[in-house]
């Protein structure tokens, strides 16, 4: 058996350890592209393999590198969307796709719980007041998380993790995804429920969300009017699903405890965004998906998915063709 990465190297160090590549090793030959991701090096690295391994910077299996490869099998994506590198032939060869969004939501919904501590207990005014010289100033506006109400906003990978992170926690907690039925989210732990309900009755909402048509600026002048006044919103998601000038508006009047917004649009944000005049906005730069070392935990979910693809048992993360139609 052959494994082949394809992405190139800086990529590959990126998000392989030397424990991911030592796994595939014990299946047989492995070849790693040393260059750039141009189709010339693909080509080369992909010779008669059975698994490719793809990541960013990956460009379509089309027609023509497949030719390449045509006992690959298996197409392991150590990123988040296929979308780049999936093709028509690909998917009328057979290969099955694993996509990486699982680990990737996994350190979204981290930073989702990161935020939803720190805001509640009020970590950002407390920090301000204790450096002036306070120190009891805004303590009556600290909530633990207990008997509150948390809102999820997409069950996905991330809104699916942040739920079970939340299990650790005396609190309630409500979901709305339309693409997800009553029984399987009372399964992970939450109660289903329409928009306008969660966003009347949550102290804490977390958005988790892909950015799709029917979500852009879900979060808007309206909906936003519909949230409790000491609510906290967080948004590490998309920044499409927030219109930040309705935002800037309502922060800017004394709304909401807290925004705390990982996610912009577009971005980078411009220098002089006005949500970053305000104190009651927490922004961070687009850091919840994975970061740094965290990256290598896309390298172990792939030698645990093909594992389980090799073994013939359910993968984790598998991407179809009529997954992503459903996407689009």
């Amino acid at each position: 058996m052959k494994t082949a990465f394809i992405m190139d190297p800086s990529t590959r160090n990126m998000v392989i350890n030397e424990k991911s590549l030592a796994y595939f090793r014990t299946l047989g030959e492995v070849t790693l592209n040393d260059g750039d991701a141009g189709r010339t090096n693909v080509i080369k690295c992909i010779e008669n393999a059975d698994i490719a391994v793809t990541s960013w910077g990956n460009t379509s299996l089309d027609g023509e590198i497949l030719a390449h490869c045509p006992g690959l099998r298996f197409v392991a994506h150590a990123a988040g969307s296929v979308k780049p590198v999936v093709s028509d032939e690909l998917w009328d060869k057979g290969v099955r796709v694993l996509s990486s969004a699982c680990p990737l939501g996994e350190g979204v919904a981290e930073t989702a719980l990161g935020f939803t501590i720190s805001a509640s207990k009020n970590f950002y005014a407390l920090n301000t007041s204790v450096k002036a010289g306070g120190w009891n100033e805004g303590k009556q506006n600290i909530r633990e998380l207990f008997d509150l109400k948390i809102g999820v906003i997409g069950c996905g990978w991330a809104g699916k993790h942040y739920i079970k992170l939340l299990q650790a926690f005396y609190v309630d907690v409500f979901c709305y995804d339309p693409f997800i039925s009553e029984e399987a989210m009372l399964s992970l732990g939450a109660h289903k429920c329409e928009l306008g309900w969660l966003l009347e009755n949550c102290d804490i909402i977390s958005i988790h969300a892909p950015s799709i048509p029917s979500t852009y600026h879900m979060i808007n002048k309206d909906t936003l009017a519909l949230m409790k006044k000491d609510a906290v919103l967080i948004n590490t998601a998309r920044g499409t699903i927030i219109d930040e000038s309705a935002l800037y508006e309502h922060m800017a009047a004394g709304n909401l405890k807290y925004a705390c917004i990982d996610v912009f649009d577009p971005e980078p944000p411009a220098k002089d965004n006005p949500l970053f005049t305000l104190e009651n906005v927490i922004v961070t730069p687009h850091l919840a998906g994975l970061a740094n070392n965290g990256l290598k935990r896309i390298g172990t979910f792939v030698c645990e998915e093909t594992a389980h693809f090799l073994a013939g048992e359910p993968v984790r993360g598998e991407v179809t063709r009529e997954m992503l139609a459903k996407m689009a």
